[in-house]
């Protein structure tokens, strides 16, 4: 079970009628492109896989990310751990933790994915990105659908697919990009986000709780997208969510 805001939420379960319904959502969805304008292309994967709360529902790594979290006009640290803990438990997807020796976002939270090679559609890149990082070998097959583009202040333009895991798979952390590997439970993102001002945009920063930590765009907005319009069936867009200012570089 997943504890959110003061109640408590049944796990979901990871079966064919699940894997119907976000298909089915997925496929009603006309997901919205973005032009590179001189941005450099990404592709992430949203990968659905089943969790078990006690086998799945630690987080080992001693990271401090409240300082991170500090930096946003607003917030209220008290009850803020930056760990996940016991998040699991039913169908998850998949988040990791940037390793700290990477060259930028260090320590933020991050779905697989990374730079579109040459000759590479995003889809290709995605699913390349996946085994890369966390030992999952993905077919066209195990594809559900896509999520909107979302532009970063990175100078990124990032395209989100969304993948079902193969039977029996276990991701397993390359340690050279991943500090660790999580399955956040679907019923976790159930828990309602919190927008916030900041003076360098007009735009609202998105902020999706996550255990005892906040997760920021561009991941933050792409897994809400992912509970609304492949779980819920909404017409949700975030691309117009903003970043906190420690993600812009």
């Amino acid at each position: 079970m997943v504890a959110y805001g003061g109640g408590v939420a049944p796990p979901i379960d990871f079966d064919p009628e699940l894997h119907r319904r976000l298909r089915a959502n997925l496929d009603r969805h006309a997901a919205r492109d973005h032009r590179l304008d001189g941005r450099r292309h990404a592709a992430v994967a949203v990968v659905v896989i089943d969790s078990d709360a006690d086998e799945h529902g630690d987080d080992p790594t001693e990271i401090e990310r409240l300082h991170l979290i500090s930096d946003i006009p607003g917030v209220d640290l008290d009850g803020l751990t930056g760990r996940i803990d016991g998040t699991a438990g039913g169908a998850a997807i998949i988040l990791t933790r940037r390793g700290a020796g990477l060259r930028s976002h260090t320590n933020q939270w991050a779905l697989p994915g990374g730079r579109i090679d040459d000759g590479e559609t995003p889809l290709e890149a995605a699913m390349r990105e996946v085994d890369e990082e966390i030992g999952l070998r993905l077919g066209a097959g195990d594809l559900l659908g896509r999520l909107d583009d979302y532009p970063t202040r990175s100078g990124y333009v990032i395209s989100p697919f969304v993948f079902w895991a193969p039977a029996g798979a276990e991701p397993v952390a390359n340690p050279a990009e991943v500090a660790s590997v999580h399955r956040v439970a679907i019923a976790e993102l159930e828990r309602e986000p919190r927008f916030v001002a900041i003076p360098e945009s007009d735009r609202p920063v998105i902020q999706v709780p996550v255990g005892g930590d906040l997760i920021h765009a561009p991941t933050g907005a792409i897994i809400h997208q992912f509970r609304a319009v492949a779980y819920d069936g909404r017409a949700t867009r975030v691309d117009g969510y903003e970043q906190p200012v420690f993600a812009w570089r």
